[in-house]
């Protein structure tokens, strides 16, 4: 039970752990991989390379303590991990070897300051949250076996195509080994793939979003060849698929999750993406057209070259058939009709945006959606009306 007491408690560590900043993080990950190493097949390896899992659990775990008193307040926050855990097949076991590790990297790191009454305090506070988390995930999965085509857990599929989009994206058709049907799934979701790759020491899971409007028979997702840039290391899961998996393997699945995905608000939509950001719109326009929409829509992308920018021909056709415009911005090439040249730059362009009334949503590298927010935001979008999605680690914009 959370007590006053314990809420207070929590509350006056806040300044001990934003003088820790991410060096918590960074402990309690080395040590629980430590004590823990079967964990590993759980949590994604590139991000724990660049930090950027690490600087999400800090942030979240400073977000609790701030708002422990109205965790209502959290309720999106909640609501997107609970999701992403579940394309992790997290499960209730798991929670209690997190919080010993949580309070004993706390205990190693505060010293003195780690006194009785805040172990009890965090213990209580973790607890609780915990059980926000399990009965969430519980609902989650029986929601999933509850559908038609629903499944808990892995489910085995065989590759059935392999379609090259662009010169960096592959799309991979995904067919239920079972030859039963498969859950049904809102475009902008995204499912989780288990693999475990050759000469790889643990297995990796990871979340591709669907990029196909929902059929009930297959799925398919487009993943882009991820190369060493900055801090990070190649994509091992996507050099991988890639590189060895072929048409007839075998891959686990997880069921589709993700709370970012359309929702029908009777207002002009506005679709804003960067790179492979596009793979969930692509469900989004592929939806509208199966289901004859009159939804307006407005699509702006942007990437290096028309070489890279993957379903062109497929969007110029769904055009032909939906109240869609479109525009795209290349770095190099040729300006012509719906095609600039250079940095997509919302406030300077001629396209009539809905500024007043537009739902705008985004996906792409976390400083392109950054960029793109904060144009929004000057150009007067309201920011209940701009909905994004953040491929890894959550980041506010």
């Amino acid at each position: 039970m959370l007590t006053q007491q314990h809420i207070d408690t929590v509350k006056e560590t806040i300044p001990l752990l934003a003088s820790a900043g991410v060096a918590i993080t960074d402990h309690f990950y080395r040590r629980m991989f430590s004590h823990n190493p079967e964990l590993l097949d759980i949590f994604n390896a590139s991000h724990q390379h660049s930090g950027a899992q690490k600087a999400a659990l800090f942030e979240a775990i400073a977000g609790y303590a701030h708002h422990i008193d109205n965790v209502g307040a959290l309720t999106a926050v909640i609501e997107r991990i609970a999701q992403k855990h579940t394309s992790f097949n997290i499960q209730a076991h798991h929670y209690p070897i997190v919080g010993h590790h949580l309070i004993e990297t706390l205990r190693e790191l505060a010293g003195d300051a780690f006194t009785p009454d805040v172990e009890e305090a965090w213990s209580a506070a973790y607890g609780v949250l915990a059980d926000v988390f399990i009965a969430r995930e519980k609902a989650i999965y029986a929601e999933h076996s509850q559908q038609k085509g629903g499944w808990t857990g892995e489910r085995r599929f065989i590759i059935s195509q392999k379609v090259p989009e662009s010169r960096w994206v592959t799309s991979f058709y995904l067919t239920p080994e079972d030859n039963k049907p498969v859950q049904t799934y809102q475009p902008g979701q995204y499912i989780g793939i288990r693999i475990k790759p050759d000469d790889n020491a643990v297995t990796e899971i990871r979340q591709y979003s669907l990029s196909d409007a929902p059929n009930g028979t297959t799925y398919r997702i487009s993943v882009r060849r991820e190369k060493r840039e900055g801090n990070t290391i190649p994509g091992i899961v996507s050099n991988y698929l890639h590189d060895h998996c072929e048409i007839g393997d075998i891959v686990e699945l997880y069921a589709p999750a993700g709370d970012f995905f359309y929702s029908e608000k009777n207002a002009p939509t506005v679709l804003i993406s960067a790179g492979v950001g596009l793979t969930p719109f692509q469900a989004m326009l592929e939806s509208f057209a199966a289901h004859e929409s009159t939804q307006t829509v407005t699509y702006l992308h942007a990437c290096n070259s028309k070489a890279e920018h993957s379903f062109k021909q497929r969007v110029d056709t769904l055009a032909s058939c939906l109240d869609l415009k479109q525009h795209t911005w290349y770095l190099e090439g040729e300006a012509k009709d719906h095609v600039s040249i250079g940095q997509m730059n919302l406030i300077q362009t001629t396209i009539d945006l809905p500024i007043k009334d537009g739902y705008f949503y985004l996906c792409g590298p976390v400083g392109f959606m950054q960029e793109m927010n904060q144009q929004l935001l000057e150009l007067g979008v309201t920011k209940e009306r701009i909905i994004y999605e953040v491929f890894g680690p959550h980041q506010n914009l």
